[in-house]
């Protein structure tokens, strides 16, 4: 276990899961969020592994490599329930507050119009090329995997 985690550079896309969703004037609600946010990176370090999302949501506090200065687009996905779901929407996240399992973000809409509500959701969040901070310890630090074999 490491005590100092080092920040890296990781292009990488995250996950935020929910088991429900709301949304009202310039912001978006998520209900019952998972604990971890995935990571997943492709090439050429091809790494997956998971951040508490309450470390995620710290990288909107003030410093170089803040979101707050340099918000990430999103796209919003709607799990399908009874053969419907609503279209996907892209969206800028902005000004996350957490309260216990409930995430909200302030959004400005690229793509797409909001439903007031859902049932589960997932958002990517595209983080390209900011560093990243995993938290270390018991199942919360990066997982390689192997590069696949040519041939």
């Amino acid at each position: 276990m490491t005590s100092d985690p080092q920040v890296e550079r990781i292009d990488a896309l995250f996950v935020q899961s929910a088991t429900a969703f709301s949304s009202g004037p310039g912001t978006i609600t998520l209900h019952g969020l998972a604990d971890s946010t995935v990571y997943f990176a492709d090439r050429p370090r091809r790494e997956i592994g998971h951040i508490p999302s309450h470390r995620f949501v710290e990288l909107w506090e003030p410093g170089a490599n803040s979101f707050e200065v340099d918000p990430p687009n999103a796209v919003l996905s709607f799990l399908e329930q009874k053969g419907t779901a609503p279209e996907d929407v892209v969206v800028v996240l902005r000004e996350p507050r957490l309260e216990g399992d409930t995430l909200s973000y302030s959004v400005e809409i690229l793509e797409g119009s909001l439903p007031p509500r859902y049932g589960p959701c997932a958002l990517f969040i595209d983080v390209f090329g900011r560093p990243l901070s995993p938290v270390a310890g018991s199942g919360s630090g990066p997982r390689r995997r192997k590069p696949a074999k040519d041939g």
